[in-house]
């Protein structure tokens, strides 16, 4: 386990998780988010209408994206704009 700094709320914890206790709920529920409206529509718009479409901010959007789920799957085609 290591001390960690929680990418949503900015709160130190220890754990090997990328967001702490307190944020793991919402975070799932707004990966779970992110994950239906790709797979519904894909990603091709830029990253404020991603988020006002979805409700997600464009730093939990940005995380998302980097995930190992997503990073090799979303093709150039999709052409998503930061």
């Amino acid at each position: 386990m290591e001390f960690n700094k929680c990418s949503r709320c900015g709160n130190f914890f220890v754990s090997n998780d990328e967001v702490c206790p307190k944020c793991k709920t919402k975070d799932t529920l707004e990966y779970e988010t992110f994950k239906n409206y790709v797979e519904k529509n894909g990603i091709n718009t830029d990253l404020n209408a991603l988020s006002n479409e979805t409700g997600i901010s464009t730093k939990n959007l940005n995380r998302f994206l980097n995930y190992t789920d997503y990073n090799g799957s979303i093709s150039e085609s999709q052409n998503i704009k930061l």
